[in-house]
């Protein structure tokens, strides 16, 4: 079982940029991205469920950044607009064999699989 993180980079405050997640080995019931940023704690962006579970934003990214699954690539989507300075970080995929009730998908914790991390530096 792998996850295979690509995308991000550097972009302009306002600007776009996404990140992909791509799963090998099995399908999971939930797949998430966290972040962490310089000095700070990894915290919860988003996660998405398979079999038509639900989409869960971290209050700080809702109405910018959207997660989508690609079920035949087994990949997820994560596309940043409206980017800001602090949403500066490593961002990291992580995936959990079964789903999580959306209580629970902000704890890394709950998480078996992590990805490598990918930049996204917004420069303002």
């Amino acid at each position: 079982v792998q996850l295979q993180a690509s995308g991000g980079g550097k972009v302009q405050a306002g600007g776009s940029v996404s990140v992909d997640c791509a799963a090998s080995g099995r399908t999971f019931g939930t797949t998430a991205w966290f972040r962490q940023g310089p000095g700070q704690e990894r915290e919860f962006v988003a996660s998405i469920n398979s079999w038509g579970g639900g989409t869960y934003y971290a209050d700080s990214v809702k109405g910018r950044f959207t997660l989508s699954r690609d079920s035949a690539k087994n990949t997820v989507h994560l596309q940043m607009n409206s980017l800001k300075p602090e949403d500066t970080a490593v961002y990291y995929c992580a995936a959990r064999l079964n789903r999580l009730v959306a209580t629970a998908v902000d704890r890394p914790c709950r998480y078996d699989y992590w990805g490598q991390g990918t930049l996204v530096t917004v420069s303002s």
